[in-house]
């Protein structure tokens, strides 16, 4: 039957390429007794590309190369999913029971999100484009999906990572943990008036200053008072900033200062500056015990996608996978 099957889709296909309006539900790629169209490729992949044109805008070249890898993905994807879908229902777990959860789950969301109004619900759908049954289905093939790769990958919280490897990991990759010089920085930011006098926020800028050096106001105060900007609320304070934080005139004064100290007046076109460095970082690798849990989260990542691969390699080995 499968063989018929698969002769009265070839068939199809040979006569549906003739015409564009058949050519959306050609059939792409065949998996075992199903079938993904173009159309649905198409679908999937339309948000995707439509971000790849952007980038792309003026390289035609690079868009049509990105805009192969976005389908040969979603091609890969879709094929998954169907292999994932006939796993189920060839180990035999479509049962009432699951029909029921699915439907119980859709009447939670309604009653949820749409106040158990059900015609609201089907409404926002036709609205999307997409039938009752569609989200059903939907939903139905997600669950199925997500509960086989529980069942057969496993879940990440219960991967354990041992130390050795962790501690291996850190020592193959001491660029990733690489930090660049940094300064704790706050700035008094006074900008150039538009319709002001000449040097009008340099004058500012230097009484500013005066009322620094001579401790009559802190530079929080200060910044606190005169800064521009959002920054005026947080009394200057820009945090822990490395050299591309700021441009090169500010940056080379910056990172000149020691901690503790601030600079004089900065004047630049756009404004005036007050730099002060409350605290200095040298250039340093973080600390193993800094970056552990990222390298452990990282590591059962890896680790999740060898275990998927695998499997779904074991389901390429026992299907039928023909691509048109």
């Amino acid at each position: 039957m499968k063989h018929f099957r698969l002769i009265a889709i070839g068939v199809s296909l040979a006569f549906g390429l003739a015409a564009r309006a058949e050519l959306v539900s050609g059939v792409s790629v065949v998996v075992n007794d199903e079938v993904i169209t173009y159309g649905e490729i198409a679908e999937s992949t339309e948000r995707s590309l439509d971000m790849v044109a952007r980038l792309y805008a003026n390289d035609r070249t690079r868009f049509q190369e990105e805009a192969r890898k976005v389908r040969d993905q979603q091609i890969e994807n879709l094929v998954d999913r169907k292999l994932i879908l006939h796993e189920f229902t060839a180990s035999g777990y479509v049962t009432n029971v699951l029909e029921a959860f699915i439907d119980d789950q859709i009447k939670k969301k309604i009653k949820k999100d749409y106040y158990g109004d059900r015609a609201r619900f089907i409404n926002t759908l036709h609205a999307e484009g997409m039938t009752y049954e569609m989200y059903r289905r939907q939903e139905r093939e997600t669950f199925i999906v997500n509960y086989m790769q529980y069942h057969n990958v496993g879940e990440p919280k219960k991967l354990l990572m041992s130390p050795l490897k962790i501690e291996q990991y850190y020592k193959d990759h001491q660029d990733e943990f690489k930090v660049a010089d940094q300064i704790k920085l706050r700035m008094i930011t006074i900008n150039q008036p538009s319709d002001g006098a000449p040097g009008e926020a340099k004058r500012l800028a230097n009484e500013v200053l005066a009322k620094i050096n001579n401790k009559s106001a802190t530079f929080e105060e200060m910044a606190g008072v005169y800064s521009s900007g959002s920054q005026r609320t947080e009394k200057g304070e820009r945090g822990w900033v490395d050299h591309s934080y700021l441009n090169p005139e500010l940056s080379k004064v910056a990172f000149s200062l020691k901690a503790g100290q601030h600079s004089d007046v900065i004047e630049l076109p756009e404004a005036c500056y007050i730099l002060l460095v409350e605290d200095v970082r040298a250039a340093h690798i973080k600390p193993l015990t800094d970056v552990r849990t990222d390298i452990e989260q990282t590591l059962m990542t890896q680790e999740m996608s060898h275990l998927r691969k695998r499997w779904i390699d074991r389901l390429i080995k026992k299907s039928f996978i023909e691509y048109y």
